[in-house]
């Protein structure tokens, strides 16, 4: 087990998740759609300072400062608590602020909302951990919003207020809180503009597809990678399944469900949060697809891994757990990637694809994915 954990640390914490009411704004002008708009009647959330690097948020399990709280410097990286009224509880945010060229805060910028994957900031694995965002991000005239919880949740709102896991637990209305209560008041905060963009990978990948198809207009661009559009066939309902399962701590398969969370497979709800389905909604919306085959790619190699600083012996577990087990799962949102280009281009929906002939499920792929999206998509759909 300590040889795996190495392994893992060393590999950049590879990710082994998929992620992994009828829309109210279809058709609208993405300039009128604003968060107060999205939000209607429900109560929005509470920006409150916080200094996560003396109170920082724990791992789970482990309880250990999570990594990213110690990149909080209150220039380049902020953190807020924001108060959530669904769910009854402060959600930890991490802020890298709009800058331009000279380093100086801009007003009047757009806001990328990034998602983490499945195990995010409670296993020390979130963008901030896994990726040089900061630096990649200065000067470019942005606002990074990374919500620093929500682990093994689909980022959806779950039928099941209940749900007793080691890391879902009680009420998760995610989607709530990223669409309606989250927006405006650290649009507010940040002084932000109505531009926005949505980005997630593997769990996440997901979300990112479902939240703009429930709410056309609201976001200018979406990027998903690794992520599968599809949750109600009887395939994806169950790679879902092997996700939130990992909420419960248990490896049971009964206390944490995806029945839980959408209900019964291809019931309505499940229907409704199912972004192939529904991905003429989608229409408008600036998209960034990403996948590859499973086959193993250059980072995936011994030979990579010991040029980054690994040894024969743990380069050579790391290399076999990314081509198995990040291979099987690349390969499965693959076949839904390619689902979902073919229904985009039914319904003449243009996106940007990334189809890699070689890569897994894993974390060199999506920090490609990043900067190519920014360059390909949500930069030109900012106008930037």
């Amino acid at each position: 087990m300590n040889l795996k954990r190495s392994v893992l640390a060393t590999t950049a914490a590879i990710s082994l998740a998929l992620g992994t009411a009828p829309a109210a704004f279809a058709g609208a002008n993405p300039d009128t759609v604003t968060a107060a708009t999205v939000a209607g009647d429900t109560p929005v959330g509470t920006v409150k300072a916080w200094d996560a690097k003396t109170e920082p948020s724990l791992t789970i399990p482990g309880g250990k400062p999570q990594s990213w709280t110690q990149q909080v410097d209150h220039k380049n990286v902020l953190s807020y608590k924001v108060y959530s009224p669904s769910m009854n509880k402060d959600i930890p945010i991490a802020v890298i602020p709009a800058t331009n060229e000279a380093g100086e805060r801009v007003d009047g910028a757009p806001i990328i909302y990034l998602l983490n994957g499945a195990g995010g900031a409670e296993q020390d694995a979130d963008w901030l951990k896994m990726f040089k965002a900061v630096d990649f991000f200065k000067g470019k005239g942005v606002n990074v919003v990374i919500p620093q919880a929500g682990a093994f949740t689909y980022y959806t709102d779950w039928l099941d207020d209940n749900v007793q896991g080691t890391y879902v637990n009680g009420p998760q209305k995610w989607e709530t809180f990223l669409t309606k209560e989250l927006p405006g008041p650290i649009e507010e905060t940040l002084k932000a503009d109505n531009r926005r963009a949505i980005v997630g990978f593997s769990m996440s990948g997901t979300s990112s597809l479902v939240l703009p198809a429930h709410n056309p207009g609201f976001y200018d661009a979406a990027a998903s990678f690794s992520g599968c559009a599809a949750t109600s066939s009887f395939h994806a309902y169950n790679f879902a399944r092997l996700t939130v399962n990992r909420g419960s701590g248990t490896a049971d398969f009964k206390t944490v469900t995806p029945e839980q969370m959408w209900g019964p497979m291809g019931g309505a709800y499940n229907r409704y949060n199912d972004a192939l389905l529904n991905a003429d909604k989608l229409a408008g919306t600036a998209l960034y697809i990403s996948t590859a085959t499973g086959l193993a790619g250059r980072p995936d190699q011994v030979g990579y891994l010991v040029g980054q600083g690994a040894s024969e012996p743990v380069a050579s577990v790391a290399a076999t757990t990314l081509q198995v087990e990040g291979g099987v799962i690349e390969a499965a949102i693959n076949k839904c990637s390619h689902d979902l280009r073919a229904k985009l281009e039914h319904l003449n929906i243009p996106a940007t694809y990334e189809f890699r002939n070689a890569g897994t499920h894993s974390w060199p792929y999506w920090r490609d994915d990043i900067v190519e999206s920014w360059e390909t998509t949500i930069k030109p759909a900012f106008g930037l």
